[in-house]
């Protein structure tokens, strides 16, 4: 299962939800890939790698110098596979792959020939740029963190508006799931607006909501998955809590009734 982690809007925990839930479904005994996409390489960094260092990264197989599978990485966690990315060649992707002929189909291509992982997250650039649209056209799944806050409930009209597009165009099986991000049920705003987000757009809100949690924000300084750096903590279960929700989703995501 493919799963494109994105958000146009910058800081709703997209890096942080990919890292932590690969390590979640790793945690319940699948394989999983992560894919960093993100020029900014926060994904990379997040789980030890430099990408200063690197040689082969993410540009290399959207340009077609070289497969998946050759700069794919183990991580410090059996069973957690890393794509890592580098700074400056992932600018270079995002200026230049959208001039080639059917540019959306790349990365979908070069997945296809991965096949020993249960579950392949994407973790994409804030931006509806052609990295993105690449990951959309090759997900089975869009997670959409988002906060609840005005700007970025706002900006999820974009995000639907591009499903509405790449279903139209490359991918018409691509399903979306709303995830609630850096949530503060004390906070009165928040609440009000999960609940508008709740009544406009019903199961596709997944049930499991992400808390503020300071243990988050150091994990990646340790280059740890939030479930391994702090098992116990309420972050920690929450995302295991996320995994376990995904999975159910995974089993009954060829239901002929779903519509999101």
């Amino acid at each position: 299962m493919i799963i494109a982690i994105s958000n146009q809007k910058g800081g709703v925990a997209k890096t942080t939800t990919c890292v932590s839930l690969g390590a979640a479904l790793v945690d319940k005994g699948h394989e999983a890939l992560v894919v960093d996409l993100d020029p900014q390489a926060n994904l990379s960094l997040a789980l030890g790698v430099n990408p200063d260092n690197l040689r082969r990264s993410m540009a290399d197989v959207l340009l077609g110098n070289h497969t998946l599978a050759s700069i794919s990485r183990e991580t410090s966690l059996p069973g957690l596979d890393l794509a890592p990315a580098r700074h400056d060649n992932m600018q270079l992707v995002e200026k230049f792959l959208h001039v080639r002929q059917n540019y959306e189909q790349t990365l979908r291509h070069a997945l296809s020939a991965v096949t020993h992982y249960n579950f392949v997250l994407c973790d994409c650039p804030p931006a509806l740029g052609p990295i993105t649209l690449n990951a959309l056209a090759a997900a089975d799944l869009l997670l959409i963190p988002t906060q609840c806050e005005y700007f970025s409930a706002h900006g999820l009209n974009d995000m639907l508006e591009a499903v509405a597009q790449i279903r139209q165009k490359v991918n018409p099986t691509l399903r979306y799931r709303i995830m609630v991000t850096m949530f503060d049920r004390r906070n009165r705003v928040h609440q009000e607006i999960l609940e508008e987000l709740q009544g406009a757009f019903g199961e596709a809100v997944l049930h499991t909501k992400i808390e503020i949690d300071t243990k988050l924000r150091e994990s990646p300084i340790f280059g740890q998955p939030i479930t391994h750096y702090a098992p116990n903590s309420r972050a920690s279960a929450q995302y295991q809590a996320l995994a376990g929700e995904i999975l159910q989703y995974a089993e009954q995501k060829t239901a002929p009734s779903q519509s999101n």
